[in-house]
């Protein structure tokens, strides 16, 4: 019902908020099924489905804008996305370049997340790897990927910078290699998760907008979110062959270290919240 909620508007929201200059006005001509039924159509029901927060291709993701919704296009209707950008630091792309080198050998159908460049087109040019695979933006997610009213946008944004503008700078670790499957099990993403250093502090942002959510009927984020940034994404259920593929490796990589450590670290460094085609800037440090 959620979701229902979601396509119609929540009445409690501000109202009088403008729409988006980017995007097309919905439609003001009358349509045949408004004539036939009043007061208002039924939605479609596959609007009742709950939104999945791993179409990490709503990216939705320009870098975000190949991204695949779990929802239906509905007139009116706009995706709603809230992220941390990331990007990977240039020394620690060499490594990661040879470790999707050796990933692409043994599961040759994965592809770029975003780009969907397939990866086994790049590995022949370690620095094509490196640019195209892993010299993007990246996102984490904050909250599912869902739809909006053109009247809710202005509400949704000003209660998201409300909640979170006043972040501290923290560093984040991405320590692990993980498989996640979305929700229809249509497609496996090889991604990098947030274990330690950083898992507090986006706790707590997912927390905020989970309220922000709530207050506009939006499903929130699952009870127990794994922060990640996802790399590359196969067709299908193939999360078996990955997860003992990285297994293999994380082993590998191990050997004759004493302690693990991150496989790159980045600062926390700003919240975006992209609606359709429009990103608004939530909080952002500038310099150090």
């Amino acid at each position: 019902m959620d979701a229902l909620k979601a396509s119609y508007g929540d009445v409690s929201s501000d109202s009088d908020s403008e729409s988006d200059p980017t995007l097309p006005p919905p439609s003001t001509s009358t349509s045949i099924a408004a004539e036939t039924f009043t007061p208002l159509p039924p939605p479609p029901v596959s609007l009742l489905d709950t939104p999945s927060s791993l179409g990490s291709f709503d990216y939705l993701q320009s870098s975000q804008v190949n991204r695949v919704r779990s929802f239906p296009h509905v007139e009116g209707n706009y995706a709603l996305h809230v992220y941390i950008p990331v990007h990977i630091p240039s020394a620690s792309r060499k490594e990661l370049a040879q470790f999707l080198e050796r990933v692409t050998a043994l599961v040759p159908g994965l592809n770029v997340v975003d780009v969907d460049v397939p990866l086994s087109s790049l590995v022949r040019d370690n620095s094509k790897l490196e640019q195209v695979a892993l010299g993007r933006e990246f996102h984490i997610s904050l909250g599912r990927t869902v739809p909006v009213r053109v009247h809710q946008i202005n509400s949704i944004v000003s209660m998201l910078r409300q909640r979170l503008q006043s972040q501290k700078r923290y560093w984040i670790n991405f320590d692990k290699w993980e498989i996640f499957v979305n929700d229809d099990c249509t497609r496996t993403f090889l991604s990098l998760e947030v274990v330690k250093g950083g898992l507090f502090e986006i706790t707590k942002q997912i927390q905020a907008v989970n309220e922000v959510y709530r207050l506009h009927n939006l499903p929130e984020f699952y009870k127990d979110p794994r922060p990640h940034i996802s790399i590359a994404w196969a067709l299908g259920d193939i999360s078996d062959t990955l997860k003992r593929m990285v297994e293999e490796e994380m082993k590998r990589y191990l050997v004759g270290s004493s302690q693990q450590k991150p496989i790159f670290t980045t600062k926390f460094s700003s919240i975006l919240c992209k609606i359709g085609n429009k990103s608004y800037e939530i909080c952002k440090f500038h310099g150090e």
